[in-house]
């Protein structure tokens, strides 16, 4: 993108996609933002068109109190929109850019729906006498932060019932949903005003999500029942990060926190942080000065150790040559300590205060096969 300050209209910018757009855009060189809301008129139009270089269009209502409102906002606001595009062309022979949010629901015969496609039209008309100077998105279901709940998004309702415990009604488990993810839409819409070309035909937003309304309960509900199982979800790529960073967006303040059960004897403590289905778990231990952990071996399990506080002596002896070695590990100069299948070892606290030592484990404990045999070195 050029240096050249890029001045860009957004209405509907308190929505939801309103207010994850401007966000972006205010962290992004090179744009100026000016906002349209619902508290303005929308004869004030005309000035704002005159100020800027691009119109994102996300205004729109989806479920008024009257259906009258369909037509007003989501066509007649639109009409009025491309007329002020119209005019600062005609007068100036400048083209302002318009991108549209739509819906793939002006496919179906329902009053959003019509007035959604209605206001397609209307844009089309635009994008016609202004050389493709326009862009429309239909969009799928859109979830994220900041989505109101009980209004549009079924995410944004399972999310906010099911993090404070409230009845989540599921109507029919199989409907199959399509969606698209806030933080692709936002790239997508960043991306298009980056260039300095439009094309005039829909375009759409990747990736594109299919899940039923009983894969999305039971996905978020895991969510939540994760902070007593410990057991986390690949939530680091693709829908599930995606659903996982929406769901925890919903936890109101009182719930950014929770517990840990903790495992205390004369040693000192053990807490399990973490669980995965397929790659172990995470967990710490401390020791009080002398006190060793450990004197047992794995056949199969693998170990990761961490001394994060304090000074340790890793011990271990290989359970048929009985070959011995030691490693001594101090909080100062951090190293990972790997336990090896075959070889007892324990860990020893020879450090004046209070060791701290991270554990990760490849498997997670299972106490009917804990493939954990004692073994003094």
């Amino acid at each position: 993108m050029s240096q050249t300050t890029r001045r860009v209209l957004v209405t509907g910018a308190n929505g939801f996609i309103g207010k994850n757009l401007v966000t972006r855009l205010e962290e992004t060189s090179g744009f100026t933002i000016i906002r349209f809301t619902r508290e303005d008129d929308a004869s004030s139009l005309v000035n704002l068109v005159a100020l800027v270089d691009i119109v994102i269009h996300l205004a729109g209502e989806n479920r008024p109190k009257n259906e009258s409102a369909f037509l007003e906002v989501n066509t007649r606001l639109t009409e009025v929109l491309c007329d002020a595009i119209r005019a600062e062309y005609n007068k100036n022979g400048r083209k302002v850019k318009l991108i549209f949010a739509s819906s793939t629901q002006a496919k179906l015969d329902n009053p959003y729906g019509v007035s959604k496609l209605a206001a397609e039209a209307l844009v089309k008309d635009l994008a016609s006498a202004m050389d493709d100077a326009a862009l429309i998105f239909r969009l799928p279901g859109v979830f994220g932060k900041w989505c109101r709940p009980h209004y549009n998004s079924v995410v944004a309702t399972f999310c906010h019932n099911i993090a404070r415990d409230l009845p989540t009604y599921v109507s029919d488990p199989s409907t199959s949903l399509k969606l698209v993810y806030i933080d692709d839409v936002v790239s997508k819409l960043i991306d298009i005003i980056s260039t300095p070309s439009a094309v005039s035909h829909e375009t759409r937003v990747e990736p594109e999500y299919t899940i039923t309304l009983g894969e999305l309960y039971d996905t978020i509900h895991s969510f939540r029942s994760s902070r007593e199982t410990l057991m986390t979800d690949r939530c680091g790529t693709g829908l599930l990060r995606a659903l996982y960073a929406t769901y925890i967006s919903y936890l109101p303040k009182e719930k950014f926190s929770y517990c840990l059960p903790q495992h205390r004897d004369r040693r000192g403590i053990f807490v399990e942080f973490l669980k995965t289905r397929d790659s172990g778990q995470f967990s710490f231990f401390t020791a009080l000065p002398g006190v060793a952990r450990g004197g047992h071996y794995h056949h199969t399990k693998s170990e990761k150790f961490l001394v994060v506080k304090g000074e340790a002596l890793f011990r271990f002896r290989n359970l048929i040559t009985e070959e011995m070695a030691e490693l001594h590990i101090t909080s100062d100069n951090l190293m990972v300590v790997d336990t090896i299948p075959g070889w007892s070892h324990d860990i020893t606290n020879i450090g004046e205060d209070e060791m701290i030592v991270m554990l990760w484990a490849n498997e997670n404990f299972d106490r009917d096969r804990p493939d954990t045999i004692m073994s003094k070195i």
